[in-house]
Formats: structure tokens, C-alpha cells, sequence
């Protein structure tokens, strides 16, 4: 069994912290000092313009499925898979309510694909770039190092989670279940005491994120650096 995080790390890409899935290829994120990273541009192209056509890839090499998983103790996993399901709209499960103790929750994703545009190309279009209009706010936020680049993303269609209970899972548990969430997530046992989650997969959701902070100097693009590890921006 591979580990999920480190996976992802080797590549470049963190898991995304948080319930916000909003996160695209070439979206613009601004990070201020004390301040919680938000969404800048929705594209590169809506801040900037070159005559360097981007174009996105599939990175074959980073594989990703059920097999490659993180496992945690019970309540944070809980916690965090409480938070991936109030991201996919799913938080009326509030599983913590129905399953109150056990000894390990595992997280994982199906029907994985990434999509990133190679640094290289993107180094070359923002040295030929200039502003799409003028623009103070930008360009002092540019000049500071404060804005960050997203060059992959990881897109899943199925989440995939185990928990391993305290108790006996009952038949009637998983009908109980099965209707709150309306066939969104399918349940099942793994033997008695470990619960079974698969999301219904009806469309992809960002799972990772490959991130590079912009630096310039003086209004003029300098380099990127890749943010990962201890970034937790996202």
C-alpha cells in the first residue's frame, strides 16, 4: 500500500486542506502576510497577456488509486472526511453523529487524472507577459511575491474511504445511511467491523494541487518556486 501524501509530494502536489473545491488549472491564488489564501484571477490570462500559447497535459506518471491511500486515527479522520463531504455537498451524512468511535479511518480516490501545463512553458509565457491592463493593485501585489500559480491539478471521480469501527456494523446501519445520502455515496461491510464509503462518481472534483509562488522584481518576472511540504495554503 503507498502513502497517498508522500505520493503526491514526489510529484509536487498537496491534498487540498479544507472544504473549498473550487480549484482550476491556471487560477491565480493571492496569499498576504496573516491572511488566509483567496482566489485572485479564475485564469492567468485574465491578468496577464503573451503571445505563449499554454497547453495542458495529462501526467501519466503520477498514478493515483485506491490502492494509494493515507490512514489516520479515528476522530481526525473523521474530521477531515467530514470535511470532504461538506465539499462534494454531502455534509447532511454528518457521519460523526452515527459512527461515534472506532480505530482508523482510510481516505483514497478512484478514477484519478492530472492535468498540468509544464513550468517551462509557463516560465516563458510570464517572461513575454505584460499586464492585461493597468493595474496598481497587481502589480504591488506582484512585486511583493504574493500571488501563487496553480500548474496541476489532480482530479478524482471517486472517493473511496474505510473506517474501522468499534462495534459490529449492522445490515439496517448501512439502509440507514444509503437513504439520508439519496445513492450519492455507495455503502457496504469489509468484513464486520470496517465500514465501506464509495462516492457515486458523477463528476470529476479536485483532489491536489500543484503550486509555484510568482516572484518579480520591479514589475518584471524574475523566477518560480515551487510550494509544497509547508505551504498549507490551500
Amino acid at each position: 500500500m503507498m502513502n497517498l501524501t508522500k505520493t503526491l509530494r514526489k510529484q509536487g502536489y498537496d491534498l487540498i486542506a479544507g472544504p473549498i473545491r473550487n480549484h482550476q488549472l491556471l487560477q491565480l491564488w493571492l496569499k498576504t502576510p496573516f491572511n488566509d489564501v483567496e482566489l485572485y484571477y479564475a485564469h492567468l490570462d485574465h491578468a496577464f497577456t503573451s503571445p505563449v500559447a499554454l497547453v495542458a497535459i495529462e501526467n501519466k506518471a503520477l498514478h493515483i488509486d485506491a490502492t494509494t491511500k493515507d490512514t489516520y486515527g479515528f476522530n481526525i479522520g473523521m474530521s477531515l472526511l467530514q470535511e470532504l463531504l461538506d465539499s462534494m455537498g454531502l455534509g447532511v451524512l454528518q457521519l460523526s453523529s452515527e459512527v461515534v468511535s472506532g480505530k482508523k479511518i482510510s481516505i483514497s480516490y478512484q478514477g484519478a487524472v492530472t492535468k498540468e501545463v509544464p513550468i517551462g512553458e509557463l516560465q516563458n509565457y510570464l517572461s513575454n507577459a505584460d499586464f492585461k491592463h493597468p493595474n496598481k493593485a497587481l502589480l504591488r501585489n506582484a512585486n511583493r511575491d504574493q500571488i501563487l500559480l496553480i500548474s496541476g491539478v489532480l482530479f478524482a471521480k471517486n472517493l473511496v474511504v474505510s473506517i474501522e469501527t468499534d462495534v459490529a456494523i449492522d445490515p439496517a446501519f448501512i439502509i440507514k445511511l444509503t437513504d439520508r445520502v439519496a445513492g450519492e455515496i455507495e455503502f457496504s461491510k469489509q468484513g464486520s467491523h470496517t465500514l465501506q464509503m464509495v462516492s457515486a462518481g458523477k463528476s470529476f472534483f479536485p483532489v491536489a494541487v500543484k503550486a509555484s509562488r510568482i516572484y518579480f522584481d520591479k514589475g518584471h518576472f524574475n523566477k518560480t518556486q515551487l510550494i509544497t511540504d509547508n505551504r498549507m495554503f490551500f
